[in-house]
């Protein structure tokens, strides 16, 4: 098996960093426009790989090093043959320095220029977004955020250079309004914020060109994060040893499902039996036990009413899956407190978050995997959803620090936080928001924590194949209608590479 390394994940960067990367690219002797020329041809490139049919652009250009990456485009695009329409936010002779520069190589090239105005029509059969890039500092003001609104309001296919305008870089939040691209090409080193938060939505394809730049060569600037990479499973699910059993297998005790609530604790379950669990068993209500036999006789459910019979379970198990359907009475405390006081390592999830944020506050373990989705995590950091979602990475590093062990933060690009670090998971789709998504999770965290005995390894396996399995099931039927429970069988493939 493999170890738990970074190495082989592509890194992502603050904005900050990027600038300082460009920076000393330049200071070791590579000139600064030459760079600004590389970037626009590599831009140029995949614009013409995503539209070889075009004949026409709109290229709307800022007065920073981002609309100057927009003027040599303009210009590369006129020597293709086409026609294009090149808008700037600030005229000609306002602009400076190698902006200026590339302005004037674009009217050398016979591009023709308009400022930019509320009444321009953008008339491109494809718009180049070349207004902000990773310099924005706020919400865009006047008439930038004007040419934002036209773009997004025209029906032409966007590519946006480095980043939608309009998008943090550093935490993929909406500053105001943003470029929606169909695709973006950016450069140098790749950005967190184009992987999270609201970035899914505005991104479309994203194309990282390094210009040739070895950004981990620079080792006294270490990448914020780094993005999951389905290559990861071939080594992580190689073929089991032949004389293999149930008992070495890991065995899951999912405590959940308290009266009238059974649904997501059976899902849990499942999705642990599935994701090769060697023994799953149930702890729940009562009056579950018949659907969980009648769902999934191979789980072994048990049921429980209270925290009499509940304690001490933890303890059979190698790990517990603590949380579905839980609820936050008197039946779910007791469970939780059962859990919270044995030894074994813990996938905490729902109810059970929502609990230690009302009921248990201050307790922090190593030894633990917390679920949670925005507003959980809100309640157990103590503010406001859109506090979170403002700034995920942060958010989950705030809740790591806080409460220790791996910290997912569900969403469009679920961010994992541990001891090696931050790493974002690039698969899912929109389907996924439905019901009981979170507790098959859960379950299938608490199968591969039982098998590979390492909780943030088996966090981001867990949550990768569960993306993926998203991604096939949507592939195979569409996304509308999409159910948790189809998500485990699809998983089989991706844990039998």
């Amino acid at each position: 098996m493999s170890t738990l390394s970074t190495s082989s994940l592509r890194p992502l960067y603050k904005a900050a960093q990027v600038r300082e990367l460009d920076r000393r690219t330049i200071a070791s002797g590579i000139d600064s426009f030459a760079l600004m020329q590389r970037a626009a041809s590599s831009a140029w490139h995949s614009f013409r790989s995503r539209w070889p049919q075009a004949r026409s652009v709109t290229v709307l250009c800022g007065s920073g090093n981002n609309g100057g990456d927009g003027h040599v485009l303009a210009a590369l695009a006129m020597q293709a043959g086409l026609k294009v329409q090149r808008l700037s936010s600030k005229p000609l002779e306002a602009l400076t320095g190698d902006v200026a520069k590339a302005a004037g190589l674009a009217s050398a090239a016979g591009v023709g220029f308009d400022e930019w105005q509320p009444a321009t029509t953008l008339v491109g059969e494809v718009i180049v977004d070349a207004l902000l890039g990773t310099g924005l500092a706020g919400e865009p003001q006047g008439n930038i955020r004007q040419a934002i609104e036209a773009i997004n309001g025209a029906h032409q296919p966007v590519l946006a250079l480095d980043i939608p305008s309009g998008l943090s870089a550093d935490s993929g939040a909406v500053l105001g309004s943003a470029v929606v691209a169909d695709g973006t090409v950016t450069f140098i080193g790749d950005k967190i914020g184009l992987h999270t938060g609201d970035a899914p939505a505005y991104t479309g394809e994203i194309d990282f060109r390094p210009l040739g730049v070895k950004a981990q060569a620079f080792f006294d600037i270490p990448p914020t994060a780094w993005r999951l990479d389905e290559a990861l499973l071939a080594d992580a699910f190689a073929p089991r040893s032949r004389i293999s059993h149930k008992g070495n297998l890991g065995h899951v005790l999912v405590m959940g499902g308290a009266p009238g609530f059974g649904g997501a604790a059976l899902l849990a379950a499942q999705a642990a039996a599935r994701l090769g669990a060697g023994k799953v068993t149930l702890a729940t209500a009562e009056e579950h036990i018949t659907a969980s036999l009648v769902r999934c006789p191979e789980v072994m459910a048990r049921a429980v009413r209270g925290g009499a019979e509940a304690a001490g379970l933890p303890d059979t198990a190698d790990v517990v899956v603590i949380g579905p359907g839980l609820g936050q009475g008197a039946w779910g405390q007791a469970l939780l407190q059962s859990a919270l006081q044995g030894a074994t390592p813990l996938v905490v999830d729902a109810d059970a978050l929502n609990l230690l944020a009302s009921r248990w506050p201050d307790v922090r373990r190593d030894d633990w995997i917390l679920t949670p989705h925005p507003g959980e995590a809100a309640r157990l950091l103590g503010c406001t959803v859109a506090e979170v979602q403002a700034d995920r990475p942060e958010a989950a590093r705030a809740l790591q620090r806080a409460r220790g062990g791996v910290v997912i933060l569900k969403g469009a690009g679920s961010l994992i936080v541990g001891p090696s670090g931050l790493v974002v998971c690039p698969y899912g789709n929109p389907g996924m928001a439905s019901g009981g998504m979170g507790d098959v999770l859960s379950g299938m965290l608490g199968a591969l924590a039982g098998q590979h005995d390492r909780l943030e390894w088996s966090a981001w396996l867990g949550v990768m194949v569960h993306g993926l399995a998203g991604d096939a099931a949507a592939k195979a039927s569409g996304e509308r209608g999409l159910l948790a429970s189809d998500l485990a069988s699809y998983a089989r493939a991706f844990i039998n590479p």
